[in-house]
This record gives structure tokens, sequence and C-alpha cells, in this order.
């Protein structure tokens, strides 16, 4: 009798991690990309990272923030590969607090009970001209190099970095409400 109640607060602990972990995958390869600049490590770091922490569950404090707590562990796992593979860390800590602050604001707007943030980002994306949406959908969502967004844009790679930082601005303004 004892074994099965160890084993359904296990799979009740499991099916509650796994929801946490369907709610915040999306946020965590956004911020593990925006360490690694590229898609693939991105993944395996966000993969190694959710299972440290199923591993560590027990040493989560339920009074701490869920997402904090994971972008902790995403940033040891991202200083662990650039250990491993003998990179220097090209962040310094400053502008990783400045990360984490930008990443509680966009999640403080995923969670404050209007639209996910992702679905105001998939809103403001259809309102941006065609020039700034091409930029954005082959830099970003194809993960093309500037040289190679450039390229197959047939534009200078200047232009594109302007294009991508005018999109960047209105997608701001317009996911915190400016423009929506």
């Amino acid at each position: 009798m004892m074994t099965k109640v160890v084993q359904n607060q296990e799979m009740i602990e499991r099916e509650k991690f796994s929801e946490l972990a369907r709610e915040y995958h999306g946020e965590f390869l956004i911020y593990a990309r925006s360490l690694t600049r590229e898609e693939n490590t991105s993944k395996d770091i966000v993969q190694d990272s959710f299972v440290a922490a199923w591993k560590n569950k027990g040493k989560f404090d339920v009074t701490r923030d869920f997402g904090s707590w994971m972008r902790g562990i995403i940033r040891n796992k991202w200083r662990e590969y650039l250990r491993k593979n003998k990179r220097n860390i090209s962040l310094d800590d400053e502008v990783l607090e400045s990360m984490e602050a930008e990443m509680r604001d966009w999640q403080s707007m995923r969670t404050d009970g209007g639209p996910s943030v992702f679905m105001k980002l998939e809103s403001c994306l259809s309102k941006l001209p065609e020039t700034l949406l091409q930029a954005v959908k082959s830099f970003y969502y194809e993960g093309n190099s500037t040289d190679e967004a450039a390229e197959d844009l047939s534009i200078g790679g200047a232009t594109l970095r302007k294009r991508l930082q005018r999109a960047r601005v209105s997608l701001k303004e317009c996911v915190s409400g400016g423009n929506n």
C-alpha cells in the first residue's frame, strides 16, 4: 500500500513538472538561443537543464519563481558548455543580469492574464512591413547568418541589420502594448 502511495506522488510530481516544462519550453529556448547564438546548442542546453532540474527538483524552493530557477540552471549549463568547448564567455555578469531582467519582464507579460506573449508576438509580426518581416523570418526563423539572410534578400549586410533593429523596436513596442 505504501509503495502505491509513493508511486502516485511521483506520478503527480512528474505530471506537474511536465506541465511546467511544456509551459516554459519556448521561453527557455529563446533565452538559451540568446546566450549561445546557436539553435542546436540552445536545444541541447535546455534539454540538459530540464534533466538537471528534474534530478534536483527536491532542491527547488517553491517560494521562488520556476522560470528564474530554470534560467539559472540554463546559464550554468551554458557556462559548462563554454568550459568544455574552450570558448571565452562573451557575456559578463552585468549583461546576464540585464537579460534575466528582460526575461522576467517577458514572463510577466506572458502570465498577466491576457494573451500569451507568443500570441501577441505573432499578431505583432503580422503588422510589420513586408521588408522587415522578411528580414525577421530569414534571420530568426530560418536561422540564417547575417550574410546569408542579406544575400537571400538581395540586400547589403548593413541594410539587413538596420531592418532587424527596426523590427525589434517595433515588435517590442507592439508586444508591450504600444501598438496592438
